[in-house]
């Protein structure tokens, strides 16, 4: 087998697929998984809050939070700010959000935590900066081969954007831990999140994702 040559134009066979999987998941995947989100997220913030997007992007799901809810107003954060966001976004080192005690109602952790060095870190950092709420959508570690399917996903999902990818999921249990740990309670759990049409969750749905809407507890300094 003969190497690729840069100077004939030829790609190497792992950016092709790379290339390949990406558009194929922007196709069948990525609008469908958009639009579920935003419905959950528009139907679970409260009324009026001012919400931090944690991991925001290009703020893409935020806007379009705000646009179906014009009371909601959304600033975003993240490790790497992009040259055009469609929020106001602030650049953090992924471990200390650069926000003052308190200021805002909720946080959204959208995929986000899975991708994160320390949960717990990032989830206390949430209840110091909020009052009220953390919103969540993230995997589950739980039922047959969850681990390979959940890897699967998401390299299709983010290497092609040159996402790093720790494959960092939590079993219920552990997220129950880590609740505990930053001082959150559960309020509401949703686990058929509906992200693929009927023929693929039987593979990439089942039990595998779930949105968590959690309430800061006093002993985290809620008011």
């Amino acid at each position: 087998m003969s190497a690729s040559n840069p100077e004939s134009g030829d790609q190497p066979a792992s950016t092709n697929v790379l290339s390949v999987l990406g558009t194929t998941h922007g196709k069948y995947v990525h609008s469908r998984r958009v639009k579920v989100l935003v419905d959950h997220f528009v139907r679970l913030i409260p009324h009026g809050h001012r919400v931090l997007d944690v991991g925001c992007g290009d703020g893409m799901i935020a806007r379009m939070i705000m646009d179906a809810r014009p009371d909601i107003d959304i600033v975003g954060t993240d490790i790497l700010v992009r040259g055009q966001t469609r929020i106001p976004v602030t650049e953090f080192d992924g471990h200390q959000l650069p926000f003052g005690d308190k200021v805002f109602d909720t946080a959204l952790f959208c995929d986000v935590l899975h991708h994160a060095d320390s949960v717990t870190d990032l989830l206390r950092e949430a209840t110091r900066v909020v009052r009220k709420s953390v919103l969540i959508k993230d995997h589950l570690l739980h039922g047959p081969l969850a681990s390979w399917t959940l890897r699967f996903m998401d390299y299709v999902g983010n290497a092609p954007h040159g996402v790093v990818l720790p494959y960092h999921y939590l079993t219920p249990r552990e997220w129950e831990d880590e609740f505990r740990k930053a001082g959150l309670r559960v309020q509401q759990e949703i686990r058929n999140v509906g992200l693929y049409p009927w023929w693929a969750n039987w593979l990439f749905g089942r039990s595998l994702h779930f949105i968590g809407t959690l309430d800061v507890l006093a002993k985290a300094g809620n008011d």
